[in-house]
C-alpha cells in the first residue's frame, strides 16, 4: 500500500496532492442547485437510450506488459487481439470485465504519445465492480505484486496500471456506490 496517499486518493487534488483552494460551501450550494434542477426521482426518469458500455479504450505502451497486468494479475481474460483499423501496425486488444463489457487498449508504435495525464475530457479513473470475495483476493495479489494501492471505505481499492491510468476495483454491486443506489 502506498505511503503517499496523494498519489491515488480520489479525495485530494490530482495536481498537488493537497486540498485545492476553493469555496467548498459555494460548490456545495451549486451542486444542490444542479440536483434540484436536473436530477429526477427514479420513477420519473426515462429509460436510457444506451444498452451499456461496449468498451472503454485506453493506450498501452507495451502490449505484453498490459496483458500480463490485466489478464494475469487482475484476472480479466483477454478476448481478442486485432490490428487497429484506424492506425495500421497498431494493436487493438480487449479484456472481459464482466456483464458483456470490455476494456480495450491500443498501442501506437512509432508515435510519441507521452505519459498518462489527467486532463479535461480525459480519464480520471475507471471503477470496475468485482465480487467481494474476489476483491479481497485481488487486493492480496496487488500487494504481493508490489503494486502501490490505497483502500478507501473498505470496498474500493485504487491503483495505477503500468501506464499510469488510475483504476478502482469496487466490491459494491453494479448500480451502488458505498451502499447508496445510484441507478
Amino acid at each position: 500500500m502506498s505511503d503517499d496517499p496523494s498519489m491515488l486518493d480520489p479525495s485530494e487534488s490530482p495536481a498537488t496532492g493537497s486540498e485545492p483552494a476553493v469555496d467548498r460551501d459555494a460548490i456545495a450550494g451549486h451542486r444542490a442547485a444542479l440536483r434540484d434542477r436536473h436530477l429526477r426521482p427514479p420513477t420519473e426518469r426515462p429509460t436510457s437510450s444506451a444498452r451499456g458500455l461496449h468498451h472503454t479504450a485506453l493506450i498501452s505502451s507495451d502490449v505484453e506488459r498490459t496483458i500480463a497486468f490485466y489478464q494475469d494479475l487482475l484476472e480479466f481474460p483477454l478476448t481478442e487481439l486485432i490490428e487497429n483499423r484506424d492506425y495500421p501496425g497498431s494493436t487493438h486488444f480487449f479484456f472481459d470485465i464482466g456483464n458483456d463489457n470490455l476494456l480495450a487498449f491500443f498501442d501506437f508504435p512509432g508515435l510519441d504519445v507521452g505519459p498518462y495525464a489527467e486532463v479535461l475530457g480525459g480519464l480520471h479513473h475507471m471503477a470496475i465492480s468485482v465480487e467481494p470475495r474476489r476483491w479481497d483476493r485481488l487486493v492480496d495479489k496487488l500487494r504481493d505484486a508490489g503494486v502501490e494501492h490505497v483502500i478507501h471505505s473498505e470496498v474500493s481499492v485504487y491503483f495505477r496500471d503500468p501506464d499510469g491510468a488510475r483504476i478502482e476495483l469496487i466490491a459494491d454491486p453494479l448500480g451502488e456506490m458505498y451502499g447508496t443506489k445510484v441507478v
